[in-house]
């Protein structure tokens, strides 16, 4: 199977991983010259924040994507891509809290992925249990294969 298009999904709490997750993604990319689509889902209370912080009003017209786009954590990937001369797209979406590994995998199906890299922290079984598991979501609903990278 041909790595065509990777889906690497990203959240405000990446800062950790940006480096690791990103560097395996292009390390992936690069010799196939996938593209990868780099996708920040915010659940609805977050994107609000996240569009105060990036001084929109909250009546301005703007698009999950474009939000997607300023956002701290893909504006640092997209320069570790840049760098490495990686082919990549943004695209931003917007889910219901607890939405957030669903709307990953859709925009996974949208974009045809052939991988998904999502990034993750351990935890322990009753955090999972009790807060819920979006790379678990997203590795068992995934389209295609899931690629975890754990901060140490």
């Amino acid at each position: 199977m041909a790595i065509e298009t990777i889906l690497l999904a990203v959240s405000s709490e990446e800062d950790e991983r940006i480096e690791k997750i990103g560097g395996f993604a292009g390390d992936v990319a690069g010799p196939t010259g996938a593209t990868i689509t780099l996708a920040h889902v915010f659940d609805r209370s977050s994107y609000d924040d996240v569009k105060e912080r990036l001084e929109f009003g909250p009546d301005d017209a703007v698009s999950p994507d474009t939000v997607a786009e300023r956002s701290v954590a893909i504006r640092d990937l997209s320069s570790l891509l840049d760098d490495a001369d990686v082919d990549y797209e943004v695209r931003g979406r917007t889910a219901d809290p607890g939405a957030v590994g669903g709307g990953i995998v859709d925009l996974a199906e949208e974009v045809d992925a052939d991988l998904v890299v999502v990034g993750g922290r351990k935890r322990s079984p009753t955090g999972k249990a009790v807060f819920g598991s979006t790379a678990q979501e997203v590795m068992l609903e995934a389209p295609c294969p899931v690629t975890f990278v754990r901060n140490e």
